[in-house]
């Protein structure tokens, strides 16, 4: 597993290094097509996935520990990413999003000891946990986009086009992949906040009440941008604003209280 980890991180940096030295048009890698700089990457995924399955599913129960769900988010995202790059010209996010994920990887084999929930776990609670990840994962590469965003808005206004801003859609295109992947990401979280209702039997359980307090003030945030969206024709700087605040309440939730608990109290 070991090996297998090492071999995909090298491939998640050299699809990151490939987008990042496709920008400067006067290298040979400008030459290369979208499948041939994205094909380290997904086969880093591919072995990502294998490790992932092999560390989170074991035989002393579903491992939750802040270092395995790290690596499953990271997954996650370079999984979702190379989906959506079928249908949209994004692998550009990949600069960020590869070097992300392979760093995941890596605390995970540098920390393999887990923190293993009973295999006697019922499916709805197993369903809550896995859509709550997703639901993170989803809105991950929604603030990595916000994020750029903010960057392409503020380039455009200084009249600063080259280089790696030539390399993203259109800020139209930008806007419109961000509130898809918000929309989709919000769904998720109602699904997910539903599920905890109906499957955790004390929500409100003192280990569980920030991480159910922050999660539903995120859900908040996101549904009032999306309605904002909807109602006003909420864009640029106010719309990542906005993202980035879920964002940051929803990383709190999700892995603060576990760098809390599990690393810091060893519960």
């Amino acid at each position: 597993m070991i090996i297998t980890g090492i071999l995909s991180i090298i491939l998640y940096l050299a699809s990151g290094i490939l987008l990042l030295l496709k920008l400067n048009s006067h290298t040979s890698v400008a030459a290369l097509s979208r499948f041939q700089l994205l094909l380290p990457a997904i086969i880093a995924m591919l072995l990502h996935g294998w490790v992932v399955y092999q560390s989170v599913l074991t035989g002393q129960g579903l491992d939750v520990g802040f270092y395995a769900v790290l690596s499953l988010v990271g997954w996650l995202v370079a999984l979702l990413l190379l989906a959506a790059t079928f249908a949209q010209p994004i692998e550009s996010l990949g600069i960020f999003v590869f070097p992300t994920a392979a760093m995941m990887l890596l605390l995970r084999l540098l920390n393999p000891a887990g923190y293993y929930l009973s295999q006697n776990l019922g499916s709805g609670l197993e369903l809550h946990i896995l859509l709550s990840i997703l639901a993170y994962s989803l809105l991950s590469i929604a603030a990595v986009q916000a994020i750029l965003l903010y960057i392409q808005d503020t380039h455009l206004h200084n009249k600063h086009t080259g280089g790696f801003i030539r390399a993203l859609p259109p800020l139209e295109t930008m806007e419109t992949l961000l509130f898809q992947m918000i929309g989709l990401g919000f769904i998720v979280l109602s699904i997910s906040l539903l599920s905890g209702v109906l499957y955790i039997e004390n929500i409100l359980d003192q280990h569980l009440v920030h991480k159910t307090v922050l999660s539903v003030t995120a859900w908040i945030i996101f549904g009032i941008l999306l309605f904002g969206r909807w109602r006003f024709g909420w864009r640029g700087r106010t719309a990542i604003r906005w993202t980035i605040s879920g964002f940051v309440l929803l990383m709190l939730a999700y892995f603060g209280s576990k760098f809390v608990i599990q690393l810091v109290l060893q519960l």
